[in-house]
Order: structure tokens, then sequence, then C-alpha cells
């Protein structure tokens, strides 16, 4: 099995309700298409159809509060309950107290340890190592985790090349961060690019936090373009993805953007979108046996177990 893990910040399972979740609002084609023309709601958080299956996982974690980015993220990538080794909800960069346990276990480190070949598909500008170079407690989860385990980033050239993703998904803002030539894609071919990386890695995250900033925002038109351009990009991975021996998850670290009338996190449950290879074994193990759903803390879990059985 190969997995695209598709990481998609603050993007929680809301109301059936337009004015306020824009998932119901925007045109999402990609999506629908995995589960007839569903979307998943409170009311219907869980589907199934022949090639896809949703569950959602509770993103709070056993722990009071509004769940944040650094502690949900640490559950999400290592299966540590970051929220309750830290006593709260901790965010956007994880709490110091679990940068050892983000060393020792995330899911890139476990990889690398059994064989395998894990890529943070995200490219970065130059000023962005400029500034972690002066700012190392400012690194979120993903970055810190290739860091520890000397992993490296992707940089300009990488994605000059086609080797890499933007944040943006199309190019368009490195215009803005100094690169006037850096060709601008469709969103289609972002995601055809994550696909084909599969067949040179056995894991592929990429990282889209766009959705989070457009639910911080309060503004259900840029929400609605946010999901649209990520709507866009499935469309190239679904074109490319051989389900065959290739699985794509697509999760988030708690919920945001889907309640716009609100500007906070929320503590809705988060959807597990499982597509191709084995997704219904995959969505078995996030599950809990005594509670509908799961939680954050069995996806790295259960994916180690179908990625690199035995370890």
């Amino acid at each position: 099995m190969r997995v695209l893990m598709i990481f998609v910040d603050g993007v929680g399972i809301g109301k059936k309700d337009g004015e306020v979740n824009p998932f119901f609002a925007a045109r999402l084609p990609a999506l629908r298409s995995l589960f007839q023309g569903e979307i998943p709601s409170l009311r219907h958080r869980r589907l199934s159809a022949r090639r896809a299956s949703l569950i959602p996982l509770d993103a709070n974690l056993g722990v009071p509060g509004l769940p944040q980015s650094g502690t949900g993220q640490t559950a999400l990538f290592t299966g540590e309950n970051g929220a309750r080794l830290a006593g709260k909800h901790f965010g956007p960069y994880p709490y110091s107290t679990l940068r050892p346990v983000i060393e020792e276990k995330s899911i890139f480190r476990r990889l690398l340890d059994t064989g395998k070949t894990p890529c943070f598909a995200n490219a970065f500008p130059q000023r962005f190592f400029d500034y972690i170079e002066q700012h190392r407690s400012r690194m979120t989860v993903t970055t810190l985790s290739c860091s520890q385990c000397r992993m490296p980033l992707r940089s300009a050239e990488h994605l000059a090349r086609g080797d890499g993703v933007s944040a943006d998904i199309t190019n368009a803002g490195w215009h803005q961060l100094g690169y006037p030539d850096m060709p601008v894609i469709e969103p289609a071919e972002a995601g055809r690019r994550l696909a084909r990386m599969l067949h040179r890695h056995d894991f592929v995250l990429f990282e889209y936090w766009k959705t989070d900033y457009a639910g911080h925002s309060g503004s259900m038109t840029e929400a609605i373009e946010v999901l649209e351009r990520l709507d866009a990009l499935l469309v190239g991975v679904l074109e490319v993805l051989d389900t065959r021996e290739m699985l794509l998850l697509l999760t988030s670290d708690h919920g945001n953007m889907e309640d716009m009338s609100v500007k906070t996190h929320t503590r809705n449950p988060v959807p597990a979108i499982l597509y191709g290879h084995r997704h219904r074994d995959v969505a078995e193990r996030f599950e809990h046996h005594s509670t509908p759903g799961g939680d954050l803390c069995r996806v790295t879990p259960a994916l180690m177990e179908f990625l690199a059985p035995g370890h």
C-alpha cells in the first residue's frame, strides 16, 4: 500500500446549512463524487460507498476547551494524545513538552525507521527557511517532524521543477514572495503531481492550511474559494491515483470553517475520508469498538499497520 494524506487544517463536520457551512454553499464535484453526491453533516457524519469510506474522528481528546493545532496535530501525526499529555489544548505550535514525543513517534520517524520512504510534499520559500533558523520554537508539528528526523523540506527549486506543491496549491502567492517567474498551475495539476509522487514514495503528506485561515476570517466568500480550490486539486488526484495499490486519506486536526457563524475553532468531529485501496480496512482500524467513530490518536497507528506491517 501507498498512502497520500491530504491534511486540511481546521475542517470539521458541521450542520447541513449553506448559510454557515461553506461545504453546502461551494461547488464540490470531486468530493461529492466519492459518496453519490453526499456531503457529511452532523446528521450524516458517516458515509460509505464502493470506493470510499468516511468516518468521524473526535478532536476533543477527552480534554475541556476548544481543540488547537499544536496538540491536535501531535495526536494526528504521532498517535499520542497531545492535549492530555500537555494538560490542555494548545496551539498553533506544539507545546514544549510534546517536542520529544514528536521526535520519537512522528509518522515520518516511524516510517524512516522501518525503511519506508515518506515525503512531505509542501514546498517553502527561502524566507521560511530564514525565519525558522531564528525561531525554531515556532515550527508546526509537520515541519518540526521533518527537522527532527533530518528529512529535508522542499524548496522553490523543487516546486519549479514540479517536485512539490505550494500551500496555496496554484503557486500564485509565490510572485509576492520574491519568485516572479514561478509558474502558476491549475489546481488539478497540483493534484496530479501529488498522486504521481506516490510512484516514488510510500507515504506522501500535503498540508493545506488555507481552510483554517478562511474559518478565522469569517468570510464565507473566502471559505468557498478555498474549498473549491481544494476540490479542484482532488479532481487531479482522482485522475491519477491507482486505487489498486494507493489510498487517499483526507482529514483534519480540529473543526473551524464548517461553522462560519463563529471565528473560533469548534468541538465538532473532523472527517476522515478514505478513498481507494483497502479503504474499508483502514477505516475499521480508525474506529473505536466501544463508541461510534474514532479519534485523532488512531490515525498514525492504523496507517503504520498497513504501510509497515509487523513494525
